[in-house]
């Protein structure tokens, strides 16, 4: 095997090979997006062949309407080139699909136009659209997120039943005709499955139609796909044998709302399955965070405050006549940096500020790694069991 060799560019030759000014090298450099390194024999500032990639990031997020903020978030998010270029191919053809869709609103109604002036009504279909653009940056960012967070687990965790299989494993499909999942996300929970499901109406939802169409992508056409928003689902009373709610409610804005709605769909004696996390549940995580810097938090509120398995049992009492608790337990064994900080990286608090001290960062990560061989990190979950 060849050995690769890594080629070094002063900032104008590098401005000239990327067809961009030296201005804005200069400007990503200052704000922390682009940092060439410093020749130390004679403090060059030298731009490398990764740097290009890098670049060629940003300015693909760039041009798809992502703002800086948001780019210097996301550019971590995978250092594998063709891992990284399939996640901008798909973005690129969500974007295409985006703007064909708005294509072929105004054509419609330009052609309406010719035949009846009063038509501009159907220019409200072309106004959603355009008003759903803010929101793809938003959504790409929490379907990465969400990957990240589900490939830790997947790949470091020890227990030889992984999180969905043991979770799929203890829903009763015996008496399951319909069901509902709230909050599916990418669907991961019923991606290769054992029982047959043809016979039976499976509604996936998410209040994200990012989620959704990844939930599309990665499931065949035995379910059905609604954007909907837990606290106010848009099914009849007493409709589903089973509702299903993995790591959701923690996140919803009216908990009792939320369990109202659910409560009400769910036929009577049907079952509710909810999981949630304990206050043990990746606590190494935050602690080393903390000790980096103590004015940083993974989430604004513990979600196990809001719904956990420390309150979930008397929370559900109050809507369903039984509650019964499963406990996961589990544990990561994490030997890659990377893989510790994507997953801070993914989390819902202020921990974004890590990204102006990245390397630091990943560096404490990295030596601590190297001096006690990996990080263990607790898992602790739990599924209750309701019956309306």
């Amino acid at each position: 095997m060849g050995v690769i060799i890594m080629n070094f560019y002063t900032t104008g030759k590098f401005a000239a090979k990327a067809g961009v000014t030296e201005r804005t090298l200069r400007y990503y450099d200052k704000i922390g997006l682009l940092k060439p390194k410093k020749n130390e024999e004679n403090s060059y500032r030298l731009y490398s062949d990764d740097d290009l990639i890098l670049l060629q990031k940003i300015l693909l997020f760039k041009s798809l309407g992502f703002s800086l903020d948001e780019i210097r978030y996301l550019i971590h998010d995978n250092t594998e080139i063709e891992k990284s270029l399939e996640v901008q191919k798909k973005l690129v053809k969500q974007k295409i699909s985006y703007y064909t869709k708005i294509y072929d609103s105004l054509s419609y109604t330009s052609r309406l136009l010719k035949n009846d002036s009063n038509s501009l009504d159907h220019l409200m279909e072309t106004i959603h659209l355009l008003s759903k653009q803010d929101s793809l940056a938003e959504q790409y960012k929490n379907a990465n997120n969400l990957n990240v967070r589900i490939e830790l687990h997947e790949k470091y965790s020890t227990n030889p039943v992984k999180w969905f299989d043991w979770l799929y494993d203890n829903i009763d499909f015996s008496k399951i005709n319909s069901l509902l999942e709230v909050g599916c996300g990418n669907g991961q929970l019923w991606k290769n499955k054992r029982k047959d499901i043809r016979n039976r109406e499976i509604f996936l939802t998410d209040i994200s139609d990012g989620m959704l169409e990844d939930a599309k992508q990665n499931l065949n056409d035995n379910f059905s796909y609604f954007v909907v928003n837990c606290e106010n689902i848009p099914f009849k009373t007493n409709f589903f044998d089973a509702v299903i709610a993995n790591h959701v409610l923690f996140y919803l804005n009216d908990l009792n709302q939320g369990l109202s709605e659910i409560q009400r769909v769910l036929k009577e004696n049907g079952v509710f399955y909810s999981t949630t996390y304990s206050k043990n549940h990746m606590r190494e995580i935050n602690e080393l965070v903390k000790e980096f810097n103590s004015n940083i938090y993974l989430s604004e509120q513990p979600l196990y405050h809001k719904f956990g398995l420390e309150n979930g049992e008397s929370i559900l009492k109050q809507f369903f006549k039984t509650v019964k608790c499963h406990i996961y337990k589990d544990y990561l064994d994490i030997d890659d940096a990377k893989a510790i900080v994507d997953y801070i990286l993914s989390c819902h608090g202020n921990q974004e500020i890590l990204l102006e001290h990245y390397e630091d960062f990943f560096e404490f990560v990295e030596s601590r790694i190297k001096q006690e061989g990996s990080i263990r990190i607790t898992k602790e979950a739990c599924l209750f069991v309701c019956e309306n």
